[in-house]
């Protein structure tokens, strides 16, 4: 599917182009040359037949991200792989307008989702994005949203900005490269981390959006560091600086709530209980394992691996848990003759500590029967070890 030009941008936003968009979303979910040769059929040029059939797809996968505002938003592959969540945006979006902001720079735009829920906050957004086509798209978004008066969209280098005038700055640098796809040096950063990290200085409210795997040690003093999941996805790490930090770690399941502490911890460890745990990745991420387990009453198998344990069951939206049958030490024999005993066909497997690979585990074991079950690889007290789990 092409990118959207300029030229294509500008033509999709004219009732011309509105028709084009429409009868896409008619015909898009057929096979794709007879979508297109259904939109040519009504009159539309190639170019934009395309574009707007490429647009149609691209709202249909956006709708988990953006919801009902994905109908009338515009895409690119790469930038809605890159937006943020609306529900994250906009939990960002209300604490930056609970701290007292009124305006906020927003660094690395990209599509505008984090511009669009800081202006539905009440916040006057200056908007910039290093590239021009990506600029263009979110302005395109801005007025589809009605946003134009909250939101202006520039494009320009945010090392460029004089970011001293906003009472907020949030900050989202590029974390891929041409060629090179995905980075995960913060030096390669774009903007340069060395201008993110010194944002805080300038600016005592400012706000970063990083990769989940940010290092620890590069969290500016003072400052909060955040890890998010959504639906038990790990989807981004947010640095709060200045007024804006409320606690040294936070590990945010949306919808689910949040767990805070220091991030420097040390759970207690002990054997195997009856009750397995393995806790969200944005609580793993944090490094609040042990404020989890204090939380439920929980211990360790192994002080280096993040399963958690119990005797008797707990609630918690920050873990998924699992009844434990069985503990047994690895034996690839062993294991195949237990469940080939229970008439175990489909295994959960589960792991960390170990270096077995799955797939390749399920092949060994040469599954068959009626019943399922979960499997855990780990190590307890150092010794690679295999739980027997029920099956949820």
């Amino acid at each position: 599917m092409p990118g959207v030009t300029p030229e294509l941008l500008t033509l999709l936003q004219t009732p011309e182009g509105a028709d084009a968009l429409a009868v896409a979303a008619e015909v898009g979910d057929g096979e794709p040359l007879a979508a297109a040769s259904a939109l040519r059929a009504r009159g539309f040029g190639a170019e934009l037949a395309a574009a707007a059939l490429t647009q149609v797809s691209l709202r249909r996968r956006a709708a988990v991200k953006f919801g009902a505002d994905a109908t009338r938003m515009f895409f690119t592959r790469h930038g809605l792989e890159q937006a943020t969540r609306a529900v994250v945006a906009e939990r960002r979006a209300a604490r930056l307008a609970a701290s007292g902001a009124e305006t906020l720079a927003d660094l690395g735009c990209g599509l505008g989702s984090d511009a669009l829920a800081a202006a539905r906050q009440g916040l006057f957004v200056y908007a910039v994005e290093a590239d021009p086509a990506t600029a263009a798209l979110a302005a395109a978004n801005v007025r589809a949203a009605g946003l134009a008066e909250r939101i202006t969209v520039t494009c320009a280098d945010a090392t460029t900005v004089e970011v001293e005038k906003f009472d907020a700055v949030f900050a989202d640098p590029a974390r891929r490269q041409a060629g090179r796809g995905r980075v995960f040096d913060p030096k390669a950063y774009s903007p340069p981390w060395d201008f993110v990290a010194g944002l805080a200085e300038r600016v005592p409210r400012t706000v970063l959006k990083l990769a989940p795997g940010i290092d620890h040690d590069l969290l500016p003093p003072g400052a909060e560091g955040e890890w998010v999941s959504v639906g038990g996805d790990l989807v981004e790490a947010a640095f709060w600086c200045g007024p804006l930090a409320r606690a040294p770690r936070r590990a945010s399941v949306v919808g689910l709530g949040g767990l805070t502490g220091s991030g420097v911890e040390k759970a207690p460890v002990g054997p195997v209980g009856a009750w397995f745990y393995d806790p969200d990745p944005a609580v793993v991420r944090s490094h609040l394992v042990a404020e989890f387990a204090a939380g439920i009453g929980g211990w360790l198998g192994d002080p280096e691996i993040a399963y958690v344990y119990t005797d008797e069951p707990v609630d918690t939206p920050f873990a998924r848990r699992l009844a434990v049958t069985d503990v047994l030490p690895f034996s690839l024999k062993r294991l195949r003759a237990l469940l080939r005993e229970r008439g175990v066909g489909t295994l959960e497997i589960r792991k960390r500590g170990s270096a077995l690979v799955p797939d390749q585990l399920r092949k060994d074991l040469k599954l068959s029967g009626p019943h399922a079950a979960g499997l855990v690889l780990t190590r307890v007290a150092g010794a690679p070890t295999v739980l027997i789990t029920a099956h949820s």
